[in-house]
């Protein structure tokens, strides 16, 4: 395989990682639907940057630490289901006061604008040590085939906001449907369930 093969091969498994139902997913799709495409794309930004991060730490070598450190893989582990769950919460809330879904511009409610959003997506995907098993895994199989680290990194980063940059703009693109407060309320509750059952399960989790 040519070296434009193992960087198209890499970029095609990543962005079938992204592609999986997860937290990453459910946090873009609930951004975009009570918020907007705006801050869907910016949620996307944040987990593109959390995801280049994990392929450099798994070039460097950093985040094979996490997977031989059983304290570390519980402290991340830990920290990462207990924001999910919070995050479930949060939008459980919201439905439940059927406020018509979240308004990151108004103060007290999920913090302001879109730099809110990008800081959920980035913490969503970079406190979630799956995404850096995954890594560890598959990054050395393409630094063996001579593909540099910073072109892994920065395919890797395409690949993912490529995708989530189309399903915030085509769940943003429905925002009139959302836009009803009984819609804008199930949302709120479907991804609520999600992200707590998201969390409960990464918690359950052993390391592999």
């Amino acid at each position: 395989m040519t070296l434009m093969g193992h960087v198209a091969a890499f970029g095609g498994v990543v962005l079938l990682g992204a592609m999986s139902p997860g937290p990453d997913f459910a946090v873009v799709v609930r951004r975009s639907a009570v918020s907007g495409r705006g801050h869907g794309m910016a949620a996307a930004a944040g987990i593109a940057v959390g995801v280049f991060a994990w392929v450099v730490a798994a070039a460097t070598g950093i985040a094979a630490l996490l997977e031989a450190s059983a304290v570390a893989f519980t402290v991340v582990k830990a920290v990462g289901a207990a924001y999910l769950v919070y995050l479930g919460v949060r939008s459980l809330r919201s439905a439940w006061r059927g406020d018509g879904g979240l308004k990151l511009d108004e103060p007290g409610r999920e913090g302001r604008g879109s730099w809110a959003a990008f800081t959920e997506g980035l913490l969503t995907n970079i406190l979630n040590p799956k995404a850096a098993l995954f890594f560890v895994a598959l990054v050395p199989q393409f630094l063996g085939a001579g593909v540099s680290a910073l072109t892994l990194s920065a395919v890797a980063l395409a690949a993912t906001i490529a995708w989530f940059l189309v399903v915030a703009n085509v769940v943003g693109a429905l925002r009139k449907v959302f836009a009803r407060r009984s819609v804008r309320r199930a949302v709120d509750g479907v991804t609520g369930v999600a992200l707590i059952g998201l969390g409960v399960k990464l918690a359950a989790a052993g390391r592999p």
